[in-house]
């Protein structure tokens, strides 16, 4: 009754109704807690595990690449050097300061989202840290420190990649994404707030730390980029060796008859080395000499002389080589030698549910009469070359079998490893991490791949679901994300967009619908 009083039970219900409502946005918070949280924990993994690691690799090649052409990969060893040491300088600022509000919203990692929700929402940490005594006009000295290091890297880049065919774009990318202020012309800063008041002023635990880490991990991308453009090779680059060996290929024994052919070179040769001479053999094709042996007649034929060339030094170098043939006859063919030689060609592992290369032989006997066997696994094939399908199971073992010249069977059995296909990885534009404008979102298409996988197998995106902070998730069928322009409709420049729960139809294994596939992060621009 309006205007009266009301009754206890009145009161109660509107007081049960209250406490629904906190509860409710309390569980709306935790979400969007999470999801920052799961972008922070991405990020921060593939830094770490994939970008930094092949950093550290590419880091030795180079150098082993300085040591040989000194002229060519000096320079570029010492540019390097100079960008990975303020990248470092950066990073490990940044780390230190993450390390610092975590102490101070006592938060740990290792707690799930509902246990560590107080210390992730803590707004005081970013507060503290970035602004002088918490005055929201006041930068503090860490503030500065943190765009002097951000800038410092920036004009590195710029300065000595920018005239660089090679590393153009990697100092086009640092000059656009580098930067702890906003540019003059972005409506944020004719709005009144400086760029660490829009990044770190009141902002929860996890969206300063999420903040840092994308300047991380752009970061050491940059280094990662110019150090595999550093790496690609020079087109104009003269050969050059450190070490040298007597390189033959051919047959140790064949058949009376059959044409042979034995080839020698250089290790790791090319096809126009100065100064080539290669004595004992009948030509010279492409950098390699050739022999065809006389198979006219049974027994052993040696076979052996020089290759020698000139260095860039202008030295002639030298090597011996050597190679014996052995010329056989019908059923004397290896009769003193048995057993059997069976390999996977990739791995030497069978990958479950697909067609897995197979090569075998038998000593001396006839391949178009040898035959193999998988229990539990689908066989085709023949001749010495197979096609295993292996079902379920973590082994299967191969038999084959096969008559030696003798006449004797001989069957032989080995075990091999079957191994399930490794997960994909989600990918817009060949990455699981991309930076794109909030419009240029809808216009991409999911995919799902498998780098390095020798086999024939793709994907087709089915389903997968996409997550804006402060907006529910979309569930989205296909690979299109055409439907999320309304998602994404108004994000700012540092919002992420996570699409994750990626399923996709496998073709080439019996079309099974992969789930847990890696999750896409998009930086918006």
């Amino acid at each position: 009754m309006a205007g009266g009083k009301q009754t206890p039970r009145q009161k109660m219900i509107n007081l049960m109704y209250l406490v629904f409502i906190a509860m409710l946005a309390m569980q709306i918070d935790q979400e969007i807690i999470r999801s920052y949280k799961d972008t922070n924990d991405s990020l921060t993994n593939t830094r770490q595990t994939i970008v930094e690691s092949k950093n550290k690799i590419f880091y030795a090649t180079l150098q082993e690449k300085a040591k040989t052409s000194p002229e060519t990969y000096g320079p570029l060893l010492s540019q390097y050097e100079g960008l990975s040491g303020k990248t470092d300088a950066l990073v490990n600022l940044i780390e230190g300061y993450k390390g610092e509000m975590s102490k101070q919203a006592e938060y740990d990692p290792n707690l799930a989202v509902e246990e560590s929700f107080t210390a992730l929402n803590n707004t005081e940490p970013a507060t503290n840290l970035f602004f002088k005594d918490g005055d929201e006009k006041n930068i503090s000295s860490k503030s500065t420190d943190l765009k002097s290091k951000v800038d410092d890297l920036r004009n590195f880049i710029v300065s000595n990649f920018a005239n660089n065919s090679q590393l153009k774009d990697v100092a086009a990318r640092a000059q656009k994404n580098l930067w702890a202020e906003f540019p003059k012309d972005d409506k944020r800063a004719k709005g009144g707030k400086n760029w660490f008041q829009y990044k770190f002023y009141n902002q929860p635990l996890i969206a300063a730390l999420s903040n840092l880490e994308l300047i991380e991990s752009e970061a050491r991308n940059l280094q990662a980029d110019a150090i595999s453009s550093m790496l690609q090779e020079k087109v104009d680059a003269d050969i050059k060796f450190n070490s040298y060996e007597a390189l033959v290929s051919g047959p140790s024994s064949i058949m009376k008859g059959e044409t042979g052919q034995i080839k020698v070179a250089i290790g790791t040769f090319a096809s126009n080395v100065p100064g080539l001479k290669i004595t004992g053999v009948q030509r010279v094709e492409n950098g390699q000499g050739i022999i065809t042996p006389n198979t006219g007649t049974t027994g052993e034929q040696k076979f052996g002389g020089e290759i020698s060339f000139t260095d860039k030094n202008g030295k002639v170098i030298t090597l011996p080589y050597s190679h014996t043939l052995n010329v056989v006859s019908g059923q004397e063919a290896l009769k003193e030698q048995n057993g059997a030689i069976l390999q996977a060609d990739k791995m030497m592992v069978l990958y479950r549910g697909l067609q897995n290369p197979v090569s075998g032989a038998i000593l001396g006997a006839d391949l178009s009469a040898t035959t193999l066997s998988a229990p539990g696994a689908s066989v085709s094939g023949g001749k010495g070359k197979w096609m295993v399908t292996p079902g379920s199971g973590s082994t299967v073992k191969l038999t084959i079998s096969g008559k030696a010249p003798s006449g004797k069977v001989i069957s032989q059995g080995f075990d091999f490893r079957i191994k399930n296909i490794p997960p994909p990885k989600g990918q817009i534009r060949g990455a699981s991490y991309v930076s794109m404008p909030a419009p240029s979102i809808s216009k991409q298409t999911l995919t799902a791949t498998l780098p390095d996988f020798d086999f024939p197998v793709s994907f087709d995106v089915v389903s997968f679901k996409v997550k804006v902070s402060g907006k529910p998730v979309m569930p989205i069928n296909g690979s299109s994300l055409g439907q999320v322009e309304s998602l994404t409709k108004g994000l700012r420049s540092g919002d992420v967009v996570t699409i994750f729960d990626i399923q996709a139809k496998a073709n080439g294994l019996n079309g099974v619908v992969l789930p847990n596939i890696g999750n896409v992060i998009i930086n918006v621009l």
